[in-house]
């Protein structure tokens, strides 16, 4: 619905993740007992003809993605461990009397309320009446506007977004920021390219507003004719909409002004009214990311008439919350956003929904509970001297760059050494005093959280920045970059096998946790990254010179990349996924760096056949075995800045010689790219 640490376009969808969870959490354990499992690989394969498969091509045969998932893979083995601790501490809270107020009482409320069944059947949309009314009751264009205010801080971003973010040239202030939204497919493209996916997508997507429609109780015509409202609406704002490479520009998505400039380039929308509404009376300037976006905002409150923008808000209000009501608009949620666009076959039980649903909303209150239970201190300590270990090994690396000059070396290291790493979960938990969750209905639950947390972010806006604030929750099976805090984080969730073991070698820790934390690094140092400085400011800290040496050399990564194809004639967008490909290329190199200086000293022989080196490599490999449904990995080309696992794995280390003498390739083998095409950034 509202707020997803995972959805922070309010930072220019620069908090930059190892990995796109998408819908990951299954059903079937977590079954790999070694650190690296023989039985997951295709030896049949030679490792210089295809690595991905001869490390995973025994994993990917037994492995087809569950009927209930889009995808299915080793971050969603370990997702399981995780959700079924969280299930059974759901599990024990609920129906519990816990003094209110309390994470005790917060979680078991919420969990009880989205587990009943029984209420959310008999009960239909009735929860809901009021929203409904008060679209009905809109007459004109300040009547729109007051709804919209009331949508976005509970319900969804129809129209545009409002939100909090850093600004980009001053990172120790807080400012509002508007963003392009409003719509209901993944992405643009989704409405304006013509080829026949997208056609048969777009008319799926008309059946499915038609069927809700009709359930809300118009005719067959009326519900005909209101789909096509919305379809107009929505392909009028996609087209105004930036492309997502476009979104990755940091320098594209700032554009601060005066809130009086915001009124001339919007003159159709009452801002005083809409900022006092959303509790922001007090802002005078703001980042508006698009202007050519709200541009056509401006020109589609003059043309749209009311009676079709009533049309749109009521089904934001419906499609939003379908997936919280009773099995009927459940079950056509489902087969729309679940099936069509992602392939998945059956339903996710309604526990894990409910679960997912609070992690997201209420994530600190269930993450003290996870932590307390899972996360040891000697975990976070063996992962702390991982991160300084990639760090002294960035140093080196930087300090021997041949195509770097001295002066912007000194900007890269003092960057580097300005890094703040977090471990495990944060130290300062958000509170939720004031925030009402009962036994009532779950979709109320949902809104209340939903507004509770849209308005914790807002009343940031010209406050000190909080820098220990946490974009994960603890349990989440994921790490990420944040340039404007020029931090790395690393939730306790991704701290276990088989990414983190602490009875594994160092080979497999280096090559599993050891290239997350390089590739988390390395974001400070993409395409993206190295445009911020140490203290998070959008700054130009390079010589021309080095600027210029920097992107011939990602130029090399993005064809490379565009050359893969994924599914049918579909190829990896190289533009789109260059920055998560530059840390990988990054990650894994820094990672192979801290392995070898870990080594050093040390007796080390064959563990199951293979060298050191050799499962420093598996253990990458094997990091990324995932098998998708096809719908799943369509859309992803499009809306997903990570390649395909296949292309994550086998792409960075057709670049290194390191891998080519660990396993004996030679030129001309298929992992080998050719001497001018191999590429080192960092």
């Amino acid at each position: 619905m509202k707020y997803t640490p995972s959805a922070r376009r309010r930072i220019g969808m620069l908090v930059t993740s190892f990995v796109v969870i998408g819908s990951l959490h299954a059903q079937s354990g977590y079954n790999q007992t070694k650190p690296l499992d023989p039985a997951n690989m295709d030896t049949s394969v030679p490792a210089c003809t295809d690595f991905y498969r001869y490390a995973n091509g025994g994993w990917v045969d037994k492995n087809p993605v569950p009927a209930a998932y889009s995808n299915w893979g080793s971050f969603s083995e370990l997702t399981v461990r995780n959700d079924e601790m969280l299930h059974s501490i759901l599990e024990s809270k609920a129906k519990k009397d816990a003094p209110r107020g309390t994470s005790y009482q917060l979680v078991g409320d919420f969990y009880s309320s989205g587990m009943d069944s029984a209420g959310a059947e008999a009960s239909g949309v009735t929860p809901l009446q009021e929203e409904f009314r008060r679209v009905e009751a809109i007459k004109n264009l300040s009547d729109l506007q007051k709804v919209i205010a009331h949508f976005h801080l509970s319900i969804g971003n129809p129209l545009f977004m409002i939100s909090s973010q850093q600004d980009f040239k001053n990172s120790e202030e807080v400012i509002a920021s508007i963003d392009q939204a409003g719509l209901t497919l993944p992405d643009r493209d989704f409405y304006v390219k013509d080829d026949d996916r997208y056609k048969n997508i777009r008319q799926e997507y008309h059946n499915y507003m038609v069927k809700i429609f009709s359930m809300l109780g118009d005719k067959q015509a009326a519900a005909e004719a209101n789909a096509k409202a919305v379809m107009n609406i929505e392909t009028r704002l996609a087209n105004a909409s930036m492309t997502r490479v476009e979104l990755r520009d940091p320098s594209k998505v700032y554009n601060r002004m005066a809130v009086s400039d915001l009124k001339k380039l919007v003159p159709s929308f009452g801002w005083d009214v809409y900022l006092k509404d959303v509790n922001l009376r007090n802002v005078t300037s703001l980042n508006i990311a698009q202007p050519e976006f709200v541009k056509e905002v401006n020109a589609m409150l003059k043309s749209v008439s009311i009676k079709d923008w009533k049309t749109y808000l009521r089904w934001h209000l419906i499609d939003n919350v379908a997936q919280y009501l009773n099995s009927d608009y459940v079950n056509a949620h489902f087969a729309f956003h679940g099936t069509v666009l992602n392939g998945q076959k059956e339903l996710q039980p309604r526990w894990r929904r409910v679960l997912r649903t609070i992690d997201r909303t209420v994530g600190d209150a269930l993450g003290q509970l996870y932590t307390a239970k899972t996360f040891r201190p000697e975990a976070k300590a063996r992962a702390l001297e991982m991160v300084h270990n990639l760090q002294a090994a960035f140093r080196e690396r930087l300090q021997s760059l041949d195509w770097m000059s001295d002066a912007t070396r000194t900007k890269a290291l003092e960057k580097l050494d300005s890094f703040v790493p977090k471990i495990g979960y944060t130290d300062k938990w958000k509170t939720y005093d004031g925030l009402k969750i009962d036994n009532g209905a779950y979709v109320l639950n949902v809104h209340r959280a939903n507004e509770f947390e849209t308005r914790r972010q807002l009343e940031k806006i010209g406050k000190p920045v909080d820098r220990t604030e946490w974009f994960m929750t603890p349990s989440t099976v994921n790490a990420y970059y944040n340039p404007l805090l020029n931090e790395i984080v690393f939730p306790a969730g991704i701290l276990q096998p088989p990414f983190f073991d602490p009875n594994a070698d160092d080979a497999v820790n280096y090559g599993g946790m050891g290239a997350v934390i390089g590739h988390e690094i390395t974001h400070g140092f993409d395409d993206q990254g190295r445009q911020f400085d140490a203290k998070g400011n959008l700054s130009d800290w390079w010589t021309e010179e080095d600027a210029t040496r920097f992107i011939e050399r990602a130029n090399i990564v993005e064809t490379q990349f565009n050359q893969y194809v994924a599914i049918d004639t579909l190829r990896v967008n190289g533009k789109l996924t260059l920055g998560e490909n530059i840390a990988d290329l990054g990650g894994l190199a820094i990672a192979y760096h801290a392995f070898k200086k870990a080594q050093q000293g040390k007796t080390t022989g064959k563990i199951e056949g293979f060298t050191p080196e050799q499962r420093f490599f598996l253990a990458w490999a094997q990091m990324w075995r995932r098998n998708y449904t096809p719908a799943n990995l369509k859309q992803r080309l499009v809306t997903d800045p990570h390649s395909p696992s296949v292309f994550r794995a086998n792409g960075p280390i057709a670049n290194m010689p390191q891998f080519f003498e660990a396993f004996g390739c030679k030129d001309g083998d298929s992992m080998v790219r050719l001497a001018d095409k191999q590429v080192k950034i960092w």
